[in-house]
């Protein structure tokens, strides 16, 4: 099997996964399990030597970071439509992609990981705290991404077709509830959300992740 995917349990790696899910290609799913430290392992390492998750390996060859092994299965996959393929619809595409990963995803790590930003369990803290408030804000973002496309008449967040955007939307919005922050406060994108958790693909991984969609607790 020449396409393998490395992934962890409602990591980002949810994306490209639903991706590969969707185009109905032979790959084979590849469980890390970050909680049992693997990433560090010296035979992982030799194929990320960053220790992250995702990681797709085609012939061989890996490719790291969300975006870049989005934008490769796009590209093997052009009958999939999972993003437009020209011009100022797929540069919007990416715009909303390219935010996701670096503005919302970013945000969540400190909410998630403050340890990382300071030694100090004071200012860890606080950066926690701030985080979720700002996530908050972006959630509002996101779900203004959602109500765009639907003013549009799109099915999906980049068009007619299911596609990374959308995977991605329901991780940002599963992470929320995971920081404390009902999802249920944000009507349309949490419609959108579970109308994304209903589609075949993507309800194939949640129930090989196992993972539950709404992790808010008041």
């Amino acid at each position: 099997m020449s396409l393998t995917l490395y992934f962890a349990p409602g990591a980002c790696s949810f994306v490209p996964h639903c991706m590969l899910e969707a185009s109905g290609a032979a790959y084979e799913p590849t469980l890390v399990k970050l909680h049992k430290g693997e990433q560090y392992d010296a035979a992982y390492k030799a194929i990320n030597p960053r220790s992250q998750v995702p990681v797709l390996v085609d012939e061989g060859q890996a490719v790291t970071q969300v975006v870049a092994i989005c934008m490769y299965l796009d590209s093997k996959f052009p009958q999939m439509g999972f993003l437009p393929a020209a011009g100022l619809a797929r540069a919007k595409a990416l715009e909303a992609f390219v935010w996701m990963n670096n503005t919302v995803h970013t945000t969540f790590m400190h909410v998630f990981l403050p340890n990382k930003f300071s030694a100090s369990v004071d200012v860890q803290a606080d950066i926690k705290a701030f985080a979720v408030e700002t996530y908050r804000g972006l959630l509002v973002e996101l779900q203004t991404l959602v109500t765009d496309a639907q003013a549009h008449g799109d099915a999906w967040l980049s068009g007619a077709q299911f596609g990374p955007l959308d995977a991605y939307a329901l991780t940002l919005t599963r992470w929320g509830s995971m920081s404390g922050i009902n999802p249920e406060g944000y009507s349309a994108l949490w419609a959108f959300v579970q109308q994304v958790a209903s589609h075949p693909p993507v309800q194939r991984v949640m129930e090989r992740e196992r993972l539950q969609l709404n992790l808010f607790k008041a």
